[in-house]
């Protein structure tokens, strides 16, 4: 039987990525122009063309300027789970400023959705070897998972020595913890969970990925994307580095029509649906 894989988006807009937070100040946000709502609702369309539910990853800010955009997704089926309120990475905070963030963005989501939120990914991935403490505050706030561990070797983020498939990480706690999706070959560990992976290589590496992770590691893989990635009209921001340029603005234009195929390649469901089923096989 095929796995059910975990189908999700990270609900942030365009200029709130990480590739762009030298050069966009905060500050700033609310006078750019908010393109995450009218995205977001093509992802809806897409989903609902597949026959598909999923988890939308949020950030606080976006769900308080957005709360009729944040009905429609739970009222579509959907689970909201947390991002964390403006996208500061995990580990420039400590824990108190960790556990400030995660009550912030969780309060303005459960109050525009009125669903509970049980699950979290930080931003970047950016739990990982300098904040493991931070899967402690997530357990403390009674978080049921995380997806915020990327166990590979990146130039933004990533923690090699993580296991590639689900894990307890906090003894005694109820807390799963659900990393990016990896796929190992020849020796070597890659990226396959989606982003921009799955946007710059052609859709074949990404349907093998899927498929090897499905029959070769017989466990369910996951996959992420963001409503920018399927919008090729948004601003251009001419003053950051062209690396990131680079890796932000490619093949921006044949996102849509990749996710569309892989919906309908493979079995999808809700991330909280993904951790309950790898609750299961996990030893406490």
């Amino acid at each position: 039987m095929q796995p059910v894989n975990g189908l999700s988006v990270d609900v942030e807009d365009w200029f709130q990525v990480g590739a762009f937070e030298r050069v966009i100040d905060r500050q700033s946000w609310d006078t750019l122009d908010l393109r995450v709502e009218r995205n977001c609702d093509a992802i809806l369309t897409l989903f609902a063309d597949a026959g598909v539910v999923g988890t939308f990853f949020t950030l606080g800010w976006v769900a308080q300027r957005c709360p009729a955009m944040m009905r429609r997704i739970v009222d579509a089926g959907h689970e909201v789970a947390s991002h964390g309120w403006d996208h500061a990475r995990v580990f420039t905070l400590d824990r108190a400023g960790f556990a400030a963030d995660l009550a912030r963005a969780r309060a303005v989501l459960e109050d525009v959705t009125g669903q509970p939120v049980t699950g979290y990914r930080a931003p970047s991935f950016s739990i990982d070897a300098r904040n493991p403490w931070a899967h402690d505050v997530l357990a403390e706030a009674g978080y049921n998972y995380s997806s915020s561990v990327a166990p590979i070797v990146h130039d933004h983020y990533g923690w090699r020595e993580a296991p590639r498939f689900a894990f307890r990480p906090v003894a005694g706690a109820d807390l799963i913890e659900i990393p990016v999706t990896t796929v190992e070959w020849a020796g070597r560990r890659m990226a396959a969970g989606g982003g921009g992976f799955f946007r710059l290589f052609p859709y074949a590496v990404s349907r093998w990925a899927v498929s090897r992770v499905n029959t070769h590691d017989a466990r369910p893989a996951l996959t992420y994307f963001h409503p920018w990635e399927i919008d090729p009209d948004q601003p251009r921001v001419a003053a950051a580095p062209w690396r990131s340029r680079l890796r932000h603005y490619s093949r921006l234009g044949a996102m849509a029509g990749k996710v569309r195929r892989l919906l309908d390649d493979f079995a999808w469901g809700r991330m909280d649906a993904l951790a309950r089923a790898e609750a299961q096989r996990v030893p406490r």
